[in-house]
């Protein structure tokens, strides 16, 4: 298990957890990020992710990023 932040562009994962309060949780689920699901990094800018996730692309930032959790 790693933070989202360390997931290498290209590759598929699966969302294994979700940290943060409630309110970011629900944000993160809001956007697509639910445990169960592939996610897929698309590329990096500064810390920034744009992945695809529930065949969206979404740009998320570092803050974010290091709250989900994949494999």
């Amino acid at each position: 298990m790693m933070p989202l932040l360390l997931a290498a562009d290209g590759n598929a994962h699966t969302i294994v957890r979700i940290s943060g309060s409630p309110e970011v949780k629900k944000h993160l689920e809001n956007l697509g990020f639910v445990v169960g699901h592939n996610i897929t990094v698309v590329s990096e800018l500064a810390g920034n992710l744009i992945v695809n996730v529930k065949e969206s692309r979404v740009g998320i930032d570092r803050g974010l990023a290091a709250k989900v959790f994949v494999n």
